[in-house]
């Protein structure tokens, strides 16, 4: 029986809890039906914590692991907290609030061309100010689940020309699918970086 290796194509169904004093609270849930998918050890931005948890298993086992914020989504950072200027949101003479609100999911550039996203927290007459720290940055996040499938990759899955992950510590709703369940609180996320596998990359 395939057990979880490098290079094996793993199914598996899993609850994501977010671990407070009053309780864990479930924030995300692939059932057996529609399980995440990917080739392990070719996931990029999987999380090394959630991968030493799973590898090893086989078919039918059951996990359940916690992870602290360091081991997972790392602490929040202040300096990810940016005013920006709103000038940047105007288009055609006017400000973009259509798509930029209190709430809203915006996708902006790095310096160095990488796509990066952030959270609006405030709207002023001057600026815009955006959290760019991961949805989960500070929590303490479990898994609880089970593995559904494993098998040999195929070089294309292995190579696939666009890739989205799961939510091993990931991307929700292997949104190369169907996009990021909005129940999984991903609401504006087209990358899925509720979960923390770093999105889609084209």
């Amino acid at each position: 029986m395939d057990i979880i290796t490098n290079g094996k194509f793993v199914e598996i169904a899993y609850k994501i809890f977010l671990v407070g004093k009053d309780g864990d609270t479930m924030i995300y849930e692939f059932k057996e039906s529609k399980p995440d998918k990917f080739v392990f050890g070719h996931e990029p931005g999987m999380l090394e914590a959630f991968t030493i948890h799973l590898e090893g298993l086989k078919v039918g086992d059951e996990f359940d692991f916690i992870l602290a914020p360091i081991e997972a989504f790392g602490e929040r950072n202040p300096e990810l907290v940016q005013k920006i200027d709103k000038q940047i949101f105007v288009i055609d003479g006017e400000f973009d609030s259509e798509r930029v609100y209190e709430g809203a999911f915006v996708p902006m550039m790095t310096a160095d061309g990488m796509r990066i996203e952030g959270i609006v927290k405030e709207i002023t007459d001057d600026t815009v100010t955006l959290d760019f720290n991961h949805q989960l940055a500070g929590e303490t996040v479990k898994y609880t689940g089970k593995v559904v499938n494993v098998r040999e990759a195929t070089e294309e899955e292995k190579n696939p020309p666009r890739h989205c992950g799961g939510c091993g510590g990931g991307d929700c709703g292997s949104c190369g699918e169907e996009g990021c369940d909005k129940e999984g609180g991903c609401e504006g996320h087209d990358d899925g970086e509720c979960c923390g596998k770093g999105g889609c990359k084209n």
